[in-house]
């Protein structure tokens, strides 16, 4: 193992999977890419995938030795795998991806160095797609449901739905877990009294599989997720910070 596999790192890319056999290879290579020179490891977590997703992951260990693989025992969904990928992470700043190769991994590094670099109020640097290379129902109802969420809750994030972000590990373990969290951290990252900033992203084609979400089913589980994020808002008080005498 090299010095910079063995050594605390940095970075932490953390990446869910689910039925993702053949973009998960090249995403790996591409994250290997865009980290080179940087202390960092790479997180895939596979969802209990249903193809050979988690063995051609495996493969990979030998060629790229800051590869972790994480494997769920029962389908939990892209919110708890993050969460288990944030769990094992060793790095202070976890960078998430989604794992259809959507998102370009040459852009993690700018946004991990930019959280890096803030103060320690800063706990999240989003990424915001420009260019969408979705279907035209997709982005529509995207636009819908962001400008409906940023409305409500405030969170000034007009993209919430990237999954390419930069956190700061210890403040996304303070947050209240629930199912699709992915796409209230801003909010809650606010509610704890922290900053967060956002930079626009590059967006790409779907090479591979297909989409685990339909519009119609983002919608009904939005709105309930939706009135609980307010709800927790609205029992939130910030004292500000404490002060040990």
């Amino acid at each position: 193992m090299s010095l910079q596999a063995a050594q605390t790192p940095d970075f932490s890319v953390v990446v869910p999977v689910f039925d993702e056999g053949e973009a998960a290879p090249k995403l790996a290579r591409e994250i290997a890419a865009a980290f080179a020179g940087e202390a960092y490891e790479m997180i895939f977590v596979d969802d209990a995938s249903r193809d050979d997703t988690k063995a051609r992951l495996i493969a990979l260990k030998a060629e790229i030795p800051q590869l972790r693989v994480l494997g769920h025992r029962k389908n939990s969904g892209q919110s708890r795998a993050v969460r288990s990928g944030v769990l094992a992470a060793r790095a202070p700043i976890v960078i998430t991806l989604d794992g259809d190769g959507q998102n370009d991994p040459a852009d993690a590094p700018r946004l991990a160095k930019a959280l890096a670099a803030g103060p320690d109020s800063l706990a999240l640097v989003g990424g915001e797609r420009v260019k969408r290379q979705d279907s035209q129902a997709k982005r529509l109802a995207s636009k819908f449901g962001n400008g409906v969420r940023k409305r409500l809750l405030k969170d000034t994030a007009n993209d919430t739905g990237c999954g390419l972000k930069a956190f700061r590990r210890e403040a996304f373990l303070r947050l209240p877990y629930f199912d699709h969290i992915h796409r209230y951290i801003p909010a809650l990252m606010l509610r704890e009294g922290y900053e967060v900033a956002f930079q626009p992203v590059n967006h790409r084609h779907r090479e591979t599989g297909v989409s685990k979400y339909t519009n119609l089913g983002r919608l009904k589980a939005s709105v309930s997720d939706l009135l609980g994020v307010m709800w927790l808002q609205s029992r939130a008080r910030n004292p500000l910070g404490v002060d040990e005498a």
